[in-house]
């Protein structure tokens, strides 16, 4: 635990693993001094701030035979008080302590007040650690401590992340319902559209989604025909351009296609829509017949001519014995005729079923059921909702997907959606970024 380190941590590093090593309290195995010399016991590092203002919040020290309450500034170098421009500050008035790894100087408080200073070291052996981390390029970094974690430590900091990634997703609902005006109907209906993008063509259908004018098209719900003329055209799949080119060199044009565009240019100017979107945003590369936007966007109009995936519906299926078998009933899809026999205008194909496989409804509700009812559960402060959302996240089978593959190969076990959730947002939002001082798996690893 001793010594001190200088090279290869970035300077920004180094600073953050100054708040870590407070935070965490890796003080070295000796009595602390301030820097004149009076005796210091750290009761309660504090509270750290990531907002404006001291580092850490709260805090309890004593300082020779007298307790203090207040906040804590930590820098580098004690200079960089005055280069920050804290004595001049009034929210650091109350700083009952300043730490710094090299005192180079007094620093004193907006009211004139001196304040204490302790000279706080980096151990070596935790710098070479985060040096470690930092530089492998192996995936999960802290591979090595994963098989000896304590199960119970492990479960706490999933389920963290769990309830962080949902806290996430919900904020992203919460963006869509502000952009309709406060309209949750219209907030899940655009969640929904992007999560039939299964991925691929997510951001698409999500733009796709911001052009349906629901207010208006919804009394023409009942008729599948004009629902399904307005999605595919809004999505600028009733073009000319779009069709495949065998279809527009032979003009052999599909009288189903023609029909539709009838309608839909009909509807353009009942409705004054929008223009459409420009169909080269669609992708079709590496996708499975089931996967093109035109199967996706006939089966969204058969769910909203059918009228079930509605907020209420939801919640009512939520909050059943069996909300799985009760979600799958609501997100059951089907098409109209011309789809069974088709994957694209012009592109017969044999007579088939078209119906939503069970693991792509599990994503639906993982990516849309959930984060939909979670954001307005904490909207409304339905407490027992929220509990069922978080329930149903336990319910459903671990994705499959390459990020926990990896996970698993070094002793983690995945069962649930839970898990699959808080792994890819330990991915996303920790490893990622090279977070490990923010992350408890990270944290083991330091202080081993």
């Amino acid at each position: 635990m001793l010594g001190i380190f200088k090279i290869y941590t970035p300077f920004a590093d180094m600073e953050r693993l100054l708040h870590y090593v407070w935070k965490h309290r890796l003080l070295p195995l000796r009595a602390l001094l301030t820097t004149d010399g009076q005796e210091l016991e750290i009761i309660d590092p504090g509270l750290a701030n990531t907002n404006a203002g001291p580092d850490f919040f709260n805090a309890k020290v004593r300082i020779g035979q007298t307790m203090w309450a207040g906040n804590v500034e930590i820098h580098l170098r004690s200079s960089d008080w005055f280069r920050h421009g804290h004595e001049g500050d009034e929210r650091y008035d109350n700083v009952i302590l300043h730490v710094a790894n090299v005192v180079d100087c007094d620093v004193t408080t907006c009211s004139g007040k001196r304040l204490p200073q302790l000279q706080l070291d980096i151990p070596a052996g935790l710098s070479q650690r985060y040096e470690t981390l930092q530089q492998t390029e192996d995936y999960p970094r802290c591979h090595r401590i994963i098989p000896g974690l304590d199960i119970f430590r492990v479960h706490a900091w999933m389920d963290t992340l769990t309830v962080e990634r949902l806290e996430e997703r919900a904020q992203q609902v919460k963006a869509r319902l502000k952009a309709t005006n406060g309209n949750w109907e219209w907030a899940l209906f655009t969640t929904l559209a992007r999560n039939f993008g299964f991925g691929l063509n997510g951001d698409a259908f999500e733009a796709w989604a911001g052009r349906i004018p629901l207010d208006r098209i919804g009394k023409h719900r009942d008729e599948l025909f004009q629902i399904e003329a307005i999605f595919l055209g809004m999505a600028g799949l009733l073009e000319a351009a779009s069709l495949p080119p065998e279809s527009r060199e032979r003009g052999a044009w599909d009288e189903y296609f023609l029909s539709l565009r009838r309608e839909f240019q009909y509807q353009c100017r009942l409705f004054s829509l929008p223009a459409p979107m420009p169909y080269q945003q669609w992708r079709y590369l590496r996708l499975r017949p089931q996967n093109f936007p035109h199967i996706r966007l006939a089966e969204l109009a058969w769910m909203y001519h059918k009228g079930r995936v509605t907020l209420s519906g939801l919640k009512d299926a939520t909050m059943t014995e069996e909300p799985l078998k009760a979600l799958r009933g609501v997100l059951k899809t089907e098409t109209s005729p011309y789809w069974q026999t088709h994957i694209m205008f012009g592109h017969p194909t044999g007579k088939r079923t078209l119906r939503l496989s069970q693991s792509s409804q599990n994503l639906l509700i993982i990516n849309t059921v959930v984060p939909v009812l979670y954001a307005y559960a904490t909207s409304h402060n339905d407490w027992e909702l929220r509990q069922r959302t978080l329930d149903l996240l336990q319910l459903l089978p671990a994705e499959r997907n390459h990020i926990l593959r990896q996970w698993e190969a070094c002793g983690l076990h995945v069962d649930t959606a839970a898990d699959s959730q808080a792994l890819i947002q330990l991915k996303r939002q920790y490893c990622d970024r090279h977070d490990c001082l923010r992350c408890s798996f990270g944290y083991e690893y330091l202080k081993s």
